[in-house]
């Protein structure tokens, strides 16, 4: 039954690794790995004293950060109050609706956006025009891009990303609850002092993944909302690598920046699943 997805890491992503060895040669095409020639760690000197790097780190780190701080803890919120609720029909509606977005490409989801914000009849636009107010250029603009792309990523996988979550609290044992009422605990006590801590371990962990791709943030996404105007904060290293190996043939530059992400990605995933085991939890490994 593993079979599948044994071969599947196998093939992509276990196998193209030996591909890494280009970042530490000045890759041809036409000469292949073995007649390439070997510059060591010039690509790796060059991607850390371009000016272009420090802005792609911040744009990452700060995406990330949103990541964290705003979309992470509102799969868990949403989770507790579905369980909260004692309908079973409602409960199920509920969470169909939810689920729908996930199913939708980044480019319906992007587009969508485009006809509610666009300045030329743009539906947002249109209701502050006629509310006597200046339509806003929301697409193009840098200060508005951030706020569009964690509320895009809310709307997406919010609903999808309980399903873990609420698995988990399917398993609380129910005389937990049945122990807690006794003691005279309100539904939210019941909920912060049983429910949240039978699945600690399900949200460090999933934290712990969340950490590994902190330079990681895919790149059809945001390639999607990036322009030439907002290019200063969406810039992030998924789509530099785009336009640095597809664009502009630099291929052994390329993987060196993708080289780069996979070894910080290890490094916090390491350190998180430390601090975890510190902390008394099981982490990943």
């Amino acid at each position: 039954m593993i079979l599948p997805g044994l071969l599947y890491f196998i093939i992509f992503k276990y196998l193209p690794m030996g591909g890494l060895i280009i970042a530490f040669q000045n890759y041809q095409p036409f000469q292949g790995i073995t007649g390439s020639e070997w510059v060591g760690l010039k690509h790796f000197i060059r991607l850390f004293t371009e000016p272009t790097f420090m802005q792609l780190l911040r744009n990452t780190l700060i995406l990330f950060a949103m990541n964290i701080v705003i979309f992470f803890p509102l799969p868990i919120i949403v989770a507790l109050m579905l369980n909260e609720l004692k309908g079973r029909y409602l409960k199920n509606w509920i969470q169909t609706i939810i689920y729908i977005p996930h199913f939708m490409s980044w480019v319906i989801i992007v587009s969508i956006t485009y006809v509610f914000l666009t300045v030329d009849g743009g539906v947002i636009n249109e209701l502050i025009a006629s509310l006597g107010g200046t339509k806003i250029s929301f697409l193009t603009s840098s200060e508005w891009l951030r706020t569009i792309y964690i509320l895009q990523i809310i709307w997406k996988e919010l609903g999808w990303s309980t399903i873990i979550y609420l698995a988990a609290i399917t398993v609380v044992d129910p005389q937990l609850y049945e122990a807690s009422e006794m003691d005279g605990a309100s539904r939210l006590r019941k909920t912060w002092h049983v429910t949240l801590p039978a699945i600690r371990s399900v949200i460090i962990t999933l934290l712990i993944l969340k950490i590994g791709s902190t330079l990681d943030l895919g790149f059809e996404h945001m390639y999607l909302l990036l322009n030439s105007l907002n290019r200063s904060v969406a810039e992030i290293f998924d789509t530099y690598i785009y336009t640095a190996g597809l664009k502009n043939g630099q291929l052994s530059f390329s993987t060196t920046i993708g080289l780069f992400k996979g070894v910080v990605g290890l490094i916090l995933v390491m350190l998180s699943n430390k601090l975890a085991k510190r902390m008394g939890e099981d982490g990943v490994y």
